[in-house]
């Protein structure tokens, strides 16, 4: 594990290893190695989620006029022997399809399927052939899939922390944006300004066709929250004094605002922060608490009437930034 740990950071040489030698006398590292293209399938770790057609048209142009110029680096298919997996250079193998070309150069690795994905992430973030939101994808499947951390994921890139976690904050957008972003109709800035707003989709669009810049943008959403913050609070229910008092114990607990808003056994749990520190803190804080601690830290009130399995009512937590 420690070894691993210092690879991270030390880019694309680093993953792909200093030596020419492999497992497999077949698969030893070489340059130019003939593969037919039909023997070379799409790799599931593919972090690229949208392939420019305009793009691959002008590329297979170049191969045409000059060949593959770079190999692709691919594996041994999981699931074929005889077939290969690619890990980088699907738009190269595309475009040598569409130039008719029977076959290109490749180099073989025997990676498994964690160094498969670091390895076309940092691949693709280097070349910066990737958008945001499908950035913020690999990153995610790193964290989740493979137990990274932000940090580690950070080294592994060479980008700063806060660029990954402004990065994988795109997640929480709707999916039309996302799309958008993907698209490369609006920038990871524009979108950052209309995560967790109403109406984004339709905010998004605005931005396109006026071609906002991001102050405008960050206008734009500040404005839309203020309403529906304002129609929110006229419509809201006075709270009781369990419920204050609750909203109190967990603010002091927590060190964040905290409000709690709901009706008869269900509710929001809504925690406020000002930076990106201030969530991390609570996250930990909140992974560290189980449930036999947050039933002794939190009295939630409770219905006398009602059975011992229905005593203690659901919460869903809503993370959102403070407007």
């Amino acid at each position: 594990m420690a070894d691993k740990k210092k690879k991270l950071g030390r880019g694309l040489s680093a993953l792909l290893g200093e030596s020419n030698d492999d497992y497999a006398k077949l698969d030893r590292v070489r340059t130019g190695k003939p593969v037919a293209v039909e023997l070379l399938h799409p790799g599931k770790y593919q972090p690229r989620h949208h392939m420019d057609q305009v793009a691959i048209d002008a590329l297979a142009q170049s191969i045409r006029e000059k060949g593959v110029l770079q190999p692709l680096l691919v594996r041994r298919h999981p699931d074929d022997p005889s077939a290969f997996e690619i890990i980088a250079g699907e738009r190269r193998w595309r475009a040598a399809q569409l130039a008719q070309l029977s076959e290109v150069p490749v180099i073989i690795k025997d990676f498994d399927d964690q160094t498969t994905l670091e390895v076309a992430l940092v691949e693709n973030v280097q070349r910066e052939n990737l958008s945001a939101v499908e950035e913020a994808d690999a990153y995610q499947q790193l964290m989740e899939e493979f137990g990274h951390t932000q940090d580690d994921v950070s080294r592994l890139v060479g980008k700063s922390r806060s660029h990954v976690a402004n990065t994988l904050r795109l997640l929480a957008l709707d999916p039309k944006v996302k799309k958008f972003v993907e698209e490369g109709l609006l920038s990871a800035g524009h979108a950052r300004t209309l995560i967790g707003v109403d109406g984004a989709y339709e905010k998004a669009k605005k931005i396109i066709e006026k071609n906002l810049s991001v102050r405008e943008a960050e206008k734009l959403a500040r404005q839309s929250g203020v309403k529906s913050q304002s129609k929110s609070v006229l419509n809201a229910k006075p709270k009781d004094v369990d419920t204050i008092a609750l909203e109190r114990d967990l603010t002091n607990l927590l060190g964040l605002k905290v409000t709690v808003d709901g009706s008869g056994q269900k509710g929001v749990l809504r925690i406020a922060y000002d930076d990106l520190d201030q969530l991390d803190l609570v996250i930990e804080k909140l992974k560290s608490v189980d449930k036999k601690s947050i039933s002794t830290v939190v009295e939630l009130p409770r219905e006398e009437n009602k059975s011992q399995k229905e005593e203690t009512p659901k919460l869903s937590v809503s993370l959102k930034p403070k407007r």
